[in-house]
Formats: structure tokens, sequence, C-alpha cells
């Protein structure tokens, strides 16, 4: 798609209204928890690529700089740094492990490479309790336990800092220059597992930095509301909707900001979950009195299916042909100059992020392409500045039923990589039946709320079975839940065994065509929350 629009107008207003805390990623896995971090403080954080030119980073007038932590050495030639001048602005600079190492070695200390690595948990062992950015979370004589993964430590100190903490083998595990404003710490406080870690890094933006915690979904609304209206003027706006939670609460935005400037256009590919679709025009229409185009194309994702069992090439034709079917109806719903989209936050920073990654393969397996170079929209992005969890509660602010506001992700290509092989009317009523059971006992047993996100896969497998007194050969279904913090990496839900003995009681008496079910309690690494 071209894109031609000027800087989006949820970057217009965050600049202007909130005290701002800027990240320079050095590639940790975890550098996105340091911004969500900060955000929960009520501070507004912005992340950027470590190199990222001086020019960009004061443009955003910050009040403070966090370094992330990242896999380099310190100890090899070439490795990343900071720009020097970062330690001279006399702006209070907070760096994280990689980011503490650097701090130290740029500024006249020594890193060497650890004794003996640290990776998991850890005891501090605090040396001064009352340093502002230790202050108030510990009493003296207590070790609090700290998330340390490193293999290289801080074997010398500059001149002018003071140690505040160690480990067991970690001599400047965490370390100040009060006079600077310069601090680090070589364990992750942004992670869960250091469970005072939201408390140190709220010393260092509130107390240390001096931030006013305004970073509010009320106030973001009412500022994008603004922001939407100066950019759109008198315009008319497309939106595609899905159901989901993004595409949601971006149309629900824009109809508070331009009312009936707004069409959305949803199309139904006929791979929804059960009752979904039925929900969504619902919603829009009913609920918000939103105009809305309704493609009901089922039939032609089906027949474009037909046959196909590889799963990228599944993907591939359900993107061309929502393409095909956008185009239609784009036309029935009017011209209009701006297309709105519900880009988020961590998508920015996986275009601009340092530490790369496997974006691609992320992006190629939950979504279905974007659309065409020749659809010269302009873009509207309101919520290209917030992170999963604050458009849940921009959702709450802007009235959306709670439903559709803690609904569990669901990726473009819907229930098609839900079934692996051949997709048929037959295969997908079946696992639309047995899903919606598996959602309605999560619920039922307040467990929906604690996944982050649970589904039932039909698999290409039979067995052989026997139900009464006559012999069956049906369908396994497989029962998937998995909790994340971020959405790039998850670990299976512990769910209790006599709730899914429950579901597989119910969806083997209930659903006809499947005779077992089973619970996949496989971890999975980053990028792999769904099922193919």
């Amino acid at each position: 798609m071209t894109a031609q629009a000027a800087t989006a107008p949820a970057e217009t207003a965050t600049k202007k209204a909130h005290d701002t805390v800027v990240i320079l990623d050095f590639g940790s896995q975890v550098t996105q928890l340091i911004a969500r971090r900060i955000r929960e403080i009520g501070v507004y954080s912005v992340l950027l690529p470590f190199n990222a030119p001086m020019t960009e980073i004061l443009k955003l007038n910050p009040k403070a700089i966090i370094l992330s932590g990242g896999p380099a050495s310190v100890t090899e030639a070439n490795s990343p740094r900071a720009h020097a001048e970062i330690f001279t602005l006399g702006l209070p600079v907070f760096g994280i492990c990689y980011g503490l190492q650097t701090m130290c070695e740029q500024l006249g200390g020594k890193v060497s490479p650890s004794a003996k690595r640290e990776f998991g948990r850890a005891h501090l062992t605090v040396e001064d309790f009352k340093n502002p950015l230790f202050n108030g979370i510990w009493q003296n004589g207590t070790q609090p336990q700290v998330w340390m993964s490193h293999g290289d430590s801080v074997s010398k100190i500059p001149d002018g800092f003071t140690t505040i903490g160690k480990s067991a083998t970690c001599p400047y595990a965490a370390v100040a220059d009060e006079k600077r404003k310069l601090y680090g710490v070589q364990f992750h406080p942004e992670v869960v597992h250091t469970p005072e870690g939201k408390q140190i890094i709220s010393n260092f933006v509130l107390n240390i930095a001096g931030c006013k915690p305004d970073w509010t979904m009320a106030a973001f609304k009412d500022e994008m509301i603004e922001a939407i209206r100066k950019q759109v003027g008198k315009e008319r706006v497309i939106c595609g909707v899905s159901g989901g939670v993004d595409s949601t609460v971006v149309a629900a935005l824009l109809h508070a900001a331009i009312g009936d400037q707004l069409t959305c256009i949803f199309v139904d590919t006929g791979l929804m979950r059960l009752n979904e679709a039925e929900e969504v025009v619902s919603l829009f229409r009913n609920h918000f009195n939103i105009p809305l185009v309704h493609e009901q194309s089922g039939e032609i994702f089906l027949s474009r299916l037909k046959g196909v069992t590889d799963p990228e090439q599944k993907r591939k034709i359900i993107g061309k042909s929502f393409i095909d079917v956008f185009e239609d109806a784009k036309k029935r719903a009017g011209e209009a100059p701006f297309l709105a989209q519900g880009t988020l936050y961590p998508d920015v920073i996986e275009s601009v992020s340092f530490s790369g990654g496997p974006t691609v393969t992320i992006k190629s397996h939950h979504n279905v392409g974007g659309l065409p170079e020749d659809m010269k929209f302009k873009l509207v992005e309101p919520l290209r500045a917030l992170f999963k969890d604050e458009v849940r509660a921009l959702g709450v602010e802007l009235g959306i039923p709670e439903k559709f506001v803690m609904r569990h992700p669901f990726p473009g290509p819907g229930l098609a990589i839900r079934i692996p092989g051949e997709i048929t009317e037959e295969r997908l009523n079946i696992l639309r039946k047995a899903d919606a059971i598996f959602i309605e006992e999560l619920h039922a047993n307040k467990l929906y709320t604690e996944t982050w996100q649970a589904f039932a896969v039909l698999l290409p497998v039979r067995t052989v079975g026997v139900m009464g007194d006559g012999r069956t050969y049906d369908h396994v279904l497989a029962l998937r839940a998995v909790t994340s913090i971020d959405g790039m990496t998850a670990d299976y839900a512990p769910l209790p065994h006599d709730f899914l003995g429950r579901c597989a009681v119910r969806i083997v008496n209930e659903v006809k065509g499947i005779n077992r079910v089973v619970y996949d309690i496989t971890s999975k690494p980053p990028g792999t929350i769904e099922w193919e």
C-alpha cells in the first residue's frame, strides 16, 4: 500500500502532551517490556534503535534515557555503543544489563567476561537502600530476587560511580553516579522474575527523572479525537474491520471523532468463529450505528481453497481473495481518500528495531497480506503509539462491550490455519462447534482472561473408537491455550485436569464427527504462537 500520510496523529499528539522517556534498543528480546512497564506507571515511552540519530532523539525532548540489554559483548570489536553525547546532556540515564556495561565502558570503566555466567534467578545484596533508585523498596537486611542474563560483567566502575548492589558473582550488579544522574543495573528489572523491578523503574522515571504520570487512555482518547479531526478534516475515511480488538477500537475511535464520515468494510471470509460474523455486524450497525459494508464472501474463499493443503499457500490464497473482495467493497463504500489501519506500537518497533528477528515469518503467519500498491490511500493510524493492553484500555474508554475488548487474538487466515489439511465446509462446522464449547467453558470457569489465546485445532487424523453400541471413525481434536506477555513468546496454560476432562466430554458428546480430544502442552519459542 502506498503510505501517503503525514506524521501519524498518535505521534503528533503524544509528543506535544506528555513527558517522554526514550529507550535505546541494543537488541534484547525483552526491550519492549521496558516500554510497557513505563507506560504502566503512567508515563509515555518511545523505543528507538541504539544508533538512532541524536537529532531524532532530541526531537522527542526526552526527560530521561534508558539503555536496554542486548545479546552483544562489549568486549568485542564493533559491538554497539550509545552516542557519547547521551552522557553529557544532563539527562538521567539508566543502563540495563548491556546498557550498564556499555555506559561504564564508555565512561572509563572496564567490562570483562564473568568468572561465572549468570542466567536466571539471583539474589541482590543491596549496598545502599536509600539510593534514589532503590529508596522505599527494600528494608535493610533483605536480599531481593532479581533476574540475571549475562556472560560479561563490569569489572571496574568509572570515576564518580559507587556500588549500590552486588550479587554472589557480580560485584557491580547496581551502580550510580548521583551527581550526573547516571544509574545502571546488571539484572533485568523489566521482567516479572524481578518482583520489585517495576518499582525500580518507577523510582527512576518518577523520582529521579521527575516525569509526570499523565499518560492515561482517557487523555489519549481526547487527544486523538482532536488529532484525527485535524488530519481528516471533512474528508471520508474507510476502515476495514474483522471483529478483532484492534480494528474494532480504531473504528470506534474514528466514529467518535468524525461520525458518518467513516464507513467500515467487513470482509466475511467464511472462516470466522461460530456466530462471529453476526456479532460483528450487530456491534457496528446496532451498537455504534456505524455505516458498514458487509461482504459475505465465504463461497469465494472456500472455492479457491478447495484441494489446498499447504499452510503457506492457504495464506496466500486467502490474502489474494481478501484483496479482491475488498476492492469490490470499496466501490460500494464510495470514494474516500483516507484508509484507517490498526497499526500498533509493536508493529512500529519491528519496522525499526535493531534486533531484527522473525518479524517477516510472524507477520506471514498471522496476517493475510497488505492491500495493493495502486490503492493510493492516505493512512490514518491512530493506535500506532499503543501496546495491545493499552488498546484494550482505550476500548473500555470508548464504551466497546467487554466481550469484544477482551477477545483473544484471531489471525487473519482465521480457522484456515486451525485445520491442517484441506478446508471444507464440513470440517469448518465441526471445528466451529468444538471451539465454541471450549471458549464457553473457559468463560464459565473464569479461565478465559487467564489465558492470552485459546482455540481448538481439527487435526488431519481420524481414529477408531466405540460410542455406545457403535464403532466410530472420526476426527481427533486438539485444544490449545497459551499464556503470553508480549505476544511474541508463549507457554502453555496449565489448565486444571478436571476442566479439560469436562471440555472433552462435552465436545465428544455434542459435536458429531469428533471422538477424541487431546490437549497440547508444548511450549513455543519466539514467534510460534499459532498451530501451524
